[in-house]
């Protein structure tokens, strides 16, 4: 066949629409949303590019209105991963062997796909499946996914040109292989993007996968296989199973071709994983790649400088946008207390505006956590904090699951800096500020860098230059992304790579090199020309007399 060095479209993050009142994307997406409201759809696994029906039909419905029926979907068994994992291995020497700028003309129109024809499905199921409002859908769902896929097809040939230097007499070069085994790929619900990306980028190397998602999250995982399936991805190369965690774990874990697994989700599961691959390890063909994105206790901490209004800004977006349920939602912020009276006034006047509800409702700005267990969890937190002497619950403290799991945003004060909602992963629309005195400020860093196990993101907002360098040098190690007189939300693919350390994860930064180089295996070849056929060296001669 012809050859050639393939220059792919230059990566541009897919602009995000405003759905403003009267826009063409607004009336589209309402559109959307009736049309998959009032239709119940049965969602089937994809196994081998065949759709998987099974006799054990689970019950989807919106987290804000419980008692609507989206539709079904046909949970499998153990049977059902290993038939994904034969699958995917049959799949492996064709998608191994293709040429890579098919694997790439897969995504980049898979990506165009998202941007296009199915940006107010993949909007719309995220909105109703995951309690989504629309900017958040958007910016998540149809662009960040569409990011993934662009960005990682331009990673993928910036690693295939990684090639190092050649002495005289010789060729030296690099082949990229795909990983020997299949990858598993477990998702979460809070990012529709998350969850189309952890399969693909492997897959996108080379990989064959086996996905399971987020159960709370099969809604929005169904369209994404359309998209697949639409793009041109041949069978078998991505398979999507519906089975719960252990039931795919036991399988997954302990087959002797497992050589990876892209994980996003709790620091908890995540380590009972990897605690689990080295006990397999003697099973394994290869030592298989653990990359993983975890929890996070997120926080922002402002110094006397700041202005108490972009401070409120910050604490508001950065804790409630998505109720919370962000990896890098801002859970607990320090503010001096020189200024804490001013911005409790306008975070307060602010809160006051928030208007919660169901996101088909676009002036919604909270809608409902995910599912009834977050619910009481989080229910459970702000009663106690309602109730302890070391707390104040000075907004918010509401909660209602008559209709849908709706937490009203909550924002705790901690007498003390190791108060539990300080520490915890709540995973929520709960912030807790502790007010620090100014002069301690030093001391206050050093409480934040050890209170949590966590290092995801975090902010720091000041108006004093040296401030903003002492903190951020000081707290080098608490956060994977740092933002400066910003929200620790809202990271943009190729802007800035997401991921974090400690107990946040393997600060793989997703949708970047660093990411995309877990998913290859390198092969360095030396060619020698012109090969000796004397086994001696000059330094085997005798002296001379």
């Amino acid at each position: 066949m012809s050859k050639g060095f393939f220059n792919v479209p230059v990566a541009k993050n897919e602009p995000i629409k405003s759905f403003a009142p009267g826009s063409p994307e607004r009336i589209e997406l309402k559109a959307m949303l009736n049309k998959l409201r009032s239709t119940e759809i049965e969602l089937p696994m994809v196994i081998g590019g065949n759709d998987v029906f099974t006799d054990r039909k689970i019950r989807m419905f919106p987290p804000h209105e419980i008692k609507h029926t989206l539709g079904y979907y046909n949970q499998g068994d153990s049977s059902h991963v290993e038939m994904a994992i034969d699958s995917a291995l049959a799949a492996k020497e064709d998608w191994k062997n293709l040429s890579w700028q098919h694997r790439a003309s897969i995504f980049l129109k898979a990506a165009d796909l998202l941007a296009g024809p199915y940006r107010a499905k993949i909007n719309a199921a995220t909105m109703l499946g995951q309690s989504k409002n629309a900017f958040q859908a958007e910016i998540d769902a149809a662009c960040e996914m569409a990011d993934f896929f662009r960005f990682g097809v331009q990673v993928m040939t910036d690693i295939y040109k990684i090639q190092p230097e050649s002495a005289p007499g010789m060729w030296n070069y690099n082949e990229y292989r795909p990983l020997e085994g299949f990858v598993f790929a477990l998702t979460p619900f809070n990012f529709t993007s998350i969850a189309g990306n952890l399969p693909a980028a492997p897959a996108l190397m080379g990989n064959v996968v086996v996905w399971k998602p987020s159960k709370t999250a099969v809604y929005s995982a169904g369209v994404i296989m359309e998209v697949f399936k639409e793009a041109g991805l041949p069978d078998g190369v991505i398979n999507l199973v519906f089975a719960s965690g252990p039931v795919v774990a036991d399988v997954v874990l302990t087959h002797k071709n497992f050589s990876g697994i892209h994980f996003t989700g709790s620091t908890a599961v995540f380590q009972s994983i990897w605690k689990t691959i080295g006990d397999n390890i003697y099973k394994y063909k290869s030592y298989p790649r653990i990359v993983g994105e975890t929890g996070g206790k997120d926080f922002i901490f402002a110094d006397n400088t700041v202005d108490p209004q972009t401070l409120a800004i910050a604490m508001l977006r950065g804790a409630f946008e998505y109720q919370g349920q962000k990896c890098s939602a801002a859970s607990r912020a320090y503010v001096p207390k020189s200024i804490w009276a001013k911005t409790k006034e306008l975070l307060g006047k602010e809160m006051a505006t928030v208007k919660m509800g169901p996101p088909e409702d676009f002036t919604n700005f909270v809608n409902a956590v995910i599912d009834e267990s977050s619910f009481d969890k989080l229910k459970g937190f702000i009663d106690q904090a309602k109730v302890d002497k070391d707390a104040d619950v000075i907004f918010g403290g509401n909660c209602d699951k008559s209709v849908g799991y709706f937490i009203e945003p909550t924002v705790i004060v901690a007498k003390t800096p190791d108060y539990t909602t300080m520490v915890e992963e709540l995973f929520g629309p709960v912030l807790t500020v502790f007010v620090y005195e100014d002069e301690k400020l030093d001391e206050t860093l050093e409480i934040l860098d050890n209170t949590s196990i966590y290092a995801l993101t975090g902010a720091v907002l000041s108006q004093n230059r040296y401030n903003i360098e002492k903190i951020t040098k000081r707290l080098d190690n608490a956060a994977g992304n740092f933002y400066i007189n910003d929200k620790p939300t809202g990271a943009v693919v190729g802007q800035q790579p997401f991921g974090g350390a400690r107990g946040s994860g393997t600060d793989d930064k997703a949708g970047s090199i660093f990411n995309f180089l877990r998913w290859t295996a390198i092969r360095t070849i030396k060619e020698t020309f012109v090969p000796p056929v004397n086994y001696t060296y000059p330094s085997f001669q005798a002296d001379k007399e």
